[in-house]
């Protein structure tokens, strides 16, 4: 595939400078999007812009461009653009016809690269083709699609080419399979080879059947018993034909298979856009508040819904997409044809009915139980809506934009999952009406417009979690402390640091277990002080302490409660102090957080506390503004179990830029200019990341960090990167590059890509660049 992929870049990169076009043709679960997405990684630092987008059965135009625009249109804030320019935000409201021509600005004189994945019919290709920017810089278009007539018309513009992908062969399959089950090539004795040569045959080379297929033997790899059962189950119908109907029979013994409450949890996919990047913690919230999840074995529902999450993972039904710096999933998707597979079964079972989807489906006639609104086809999901019966609605998910509710009341007495992520068009009179669904459990209004909550909100008894993280709800009204049941409040914006103001009625909520993006800037000392009723929690993160006055005790106050919070329940903490100094009291700790898994430290620190060497559970860290030196390396290094290690190096605002230049400087000079990193200690970590405008020289000794499998550096200049070949277990490295980067640091970043080409394990490269 690796000599594939080069010899397709290199077609998409070559001279002469016309656009070309290259059609990815082939069945479903042969791999299409793959590759296309690997061409995007390993040839997209070639163009000055790229976006990848979906294309859907039925396509809307304007979503697609809107989508396009997200990705090429540089990621300077709002607040900070110039004049009339259009804003990220209001790209929103655009027409077709205005999208049109923010394109045109923004990729006319550019070379571009884009992706357009799963594209279903000739009309859809001709009707993207006319609204790009056409051009002579170099530009590049990959489609993907499943039908030849689609594949040939986008052939026939500029420059065009078709590339087909076929089955597997045999030995590429038997590859395949066994990496999926063993990680590695064949271990089995003699008596299971004429089972697993069946079991790969009825695959039909197709990667989907054998991954799928992979996944349900992986539950019991060594069982000759469990082997010969499946391969019983499995038809034929692949051998001679890739179809459909041979791969839903693949999917069927997959589901089947699963226990009766896996099965709901696979289910509860379908409510997710063809697609659309889920995050797993949105995913089990959302779970437990359906009720799909039961205490296990001593095991807390939360426990249980990660374990239930992992299962899905394990079985190849869902593939990860990013993990989290502590290892764990942060975001999943579903394959095409799967999703399409969960989105029938769930439309035969009644249990999730989608309206506007990708999917063409038949509306149920009966009561509809949980309702998923996409904007593939807005004017079918209207039509739809008008038809349903929706007394009966216990879950309601919007894609988008609030308009094909509006003919509606928002009257769901008996909803309990509202999830409006994203939506547009969410007013103060829809709030009220939330207000009365009184058995709510799961709320979720992130990135909307809201700036406040009505003070009815405190009748909403069953309410679990409630998200208002990127709107502009600054305080909650004193009625939250009714809320008794409030396991997870998310509130304000990690990119702005605008944060939610901690109350006394916050305080109130004693069973909270996750409470971030707080801020005690206007909190008063009485709140301060009830923070330590706060027993439960679980995950606590502050923003931004700037104009924090440390009056009336309440530096003391704060501290005492981290120190009393620590040593009950507490296992992640982050703290932002807004260059108040308020870590140097955080440092003086007489009680060191000696349970805290994560750890987020962002404000100037000279040097890392004493007191973290003692923090033996300690699994993340993330530590900003603290002068990078081989002696901090030295006393992070014993930390047995860190697993995650990130420095960060930013200037928050103008006003703080020369805290962040004698930073650098001293950087630059402790160590005699290098930063060592030693050949002993860090036995667990396996991510490491790096983010400032001036990177001093890094140098890996022979032995350092045996696990470390991604380096992340994002930076302005680089004084150098050497012995990154001593890093054994290397697997990716990401080099993040500024845009006003000097020609001498790009040319250390083409050494670090040469000293990584002979590495023995090839690891994965990509150089991006960002604004700034």
């Amino acid at each position: 595939m690796e000599e594939e992929i080069d010899r397709l870049g290199a077609w998409l990169t070559a001279e002469p400078t016309d656009m070309r076009v290259l059609a990815i043709l082939g069945f479903g679960g042969l791999g299409k999007t793959t590759l296309a997405l690997a061409l995007h990684r390993k040839f997209g630092e070639k163009f000055d812009s790229r976006a990848c987008v979906q294309a859907s059965q039925k396509l809307n135009l304007a979503a697609l461009l809107r989508s396009i625009l997200r990705q090429v249109m540089p990621q300077v804030p709002d607040k900070d653009r110039q004049g009339g320019a259009t804003t990220l935000s209001g790209i929103e409201g655009l027409s077709e016809k205005q999208l049109k021509e923010e394109l045109k600005i923004h990729l006319d004189k550019k070379r571009y690269f884009l992706l357009i994945d799963d594209l279903w019919s000739v009309s859809a290709w001709e009707n993207i083709w006319v609204s790009l920017p056409k051009n002579s810089n170099g530009s590049s278009i990959v489609v993907t699609t499943r039908f030849k007539s689609v594949a040939e018309a986008s052939r026939r513009q500029q420059v065009g080419s078709i590339y087909i992908l076929d089955r597997l062969s045999e030995d590429k399959s038997k590859s395949l399979f066994f990496e999926r089950i063993f990680g590695g090539s064949d271990p089995w004795p003699d008596e299971f080879r004429d089972t697993k040569d069946k079991v790969l045959k009825k695959c039909g080379g197709l990667p989907l059947a054998i991954v799928a297929v992979a996944g349900l033997l992986a539950r019991d790899p060594r069982s000759i018993k469990h082997w010969t059962k499946v391969q019983d189950s499995l038809g034929s119908e692949l051998e001679t034909n890739l179809n459909p109907e041979g791969v839903t029979q693949i999917l069927n013994l997959c589901y089947n298979d699963l226990p009766a409450d896996q099965k709901n949890c696979l289910l509860y996919l379908s409510i997710f856009p063809k697609g659309y990047i889920i995050s797993r913690k949105r995913l089990v919230r959302r779970w437990i508040a359906e009720g799909f999840i039961v205490e296990k074995h001593g095991n807390t529902v939360e426990e249980v819904a990660g374990e239930f999450f992992n299962e899905l993972i394990s079985r190849n039904i869902i593939r990860p997409v990013d993990h989290s710096s502590d290892g764990k999933v942060k975001t999943c998707q579903v394959h095409d044809m799967i999703l399409e597979y969960i989105v029938s079964k769930s439309s035969e079972e009644n249990f999730i009915t989608v309206a506007g989807g990708h999917w063409l489906m038949a509306m149920p006639s009966n009561k509809v139980r949980r309702l998923s609104l996409h904007s593939s086809d807005p004017e079918h999901a209207k039509a739809a809506i008008e038809s349903m019966n929706l007394s009966h609605v216990r879950s309601l998910t919007a894609f988008e934009s609030l308009e094909r509710l509006q003919s509606f009341s928002f009257k769901f007495g008996i909803l309990q999952v509202l999830d409006l992520e994203g939506c547009r068009g969410l007013m103060v009179s829809h709030l009220r009406k939330i207000c009365k669904m009184f058995h709510l459990k799961y709320l979720n209004l992130r990135k909307t417009s809201i700036k406040n909550l009505p003070s009815e909100i405190g009748k909403l008894q069953y309410l679990e979690t409630l998200d208002i993280r990127e709107t502009n709800v600054q305080e909650l009204p004193a009625s939250v402390a009714d809320l008794q049941k409030m396991v997870h409040l998310l509130g304000g914006n990690k990119s702005t640091r605008l944060p939610l103001t901690f109350t006394q009625a916050i305080a109130k909520m004693i069973g909270l277990q996750t409470l971030s993006g707080i801020g005690i800037c206007r909190s008063s000392g009485a709140a301060l002080a009830d923070m330590h009723n706060l027993t439960n929690l679980k995950k606590l993160s502050i923003y931004n302490l700037k104009d924090f006055d440390d009056s009336n005790r309440r530096y003391s106050d704060l501290l005492s409660a981290i120190e009393y919070l620590s040593g009950c329940s507490l296992r992640s903490l982050a703290i932002d102090d807004g260059f108040t100094g308020f870590l140097d009291s955080v440092a003086s700790l007489s009680t060191p957080p000696k349970y805290i898994h994560m750890l987020d430290l962002s404000g100037k620190l000279p040097k890392v506390p004493q007191w973290m060497v003692e923090l033996e559970n300690l699994e993340k860290l993330t530590l900003s503004l603290t002068s990078l030196s081989t002696y901090t390396l030295f006393v992070l290094a014993q930390l047995p179990f860190l697993f995650s290690l990130t420095f960060s190096i930013n200037a928050a605002s103008h006003q703080h830029q020369s805290t962040v230049i004698k930073i650098l400087m001293n950087n630059m000079t402790d160590s005699g200019g290098k930063v060592l990193f030693p050949s002993e200690g860090f036995h667990s970590l396996k991510l490491l990341r790096f983010s400032a405008p001036l990177l001093p020289l890094l140098s890996f000794l022979e032995g350092a960090m045996p696990k470390l499998q991604r380096l992340e550096l994002r930076f302005k200049v680089l004084e150098g990167c050497y012995g990154v070949e001593n890093l054994e277990s290397l697997q990716q490295v990401l080099l993040r590059v500024s845009q006003q980067a000097y020609e001498t640091t790009r040319v250390k970043v083409s050494d670090i890509r040469r000293s990584l080409s002979m590495h023995p394990n090839k690891p994965t490269v990509i150089v991006d660049e960002y604004y700034g």
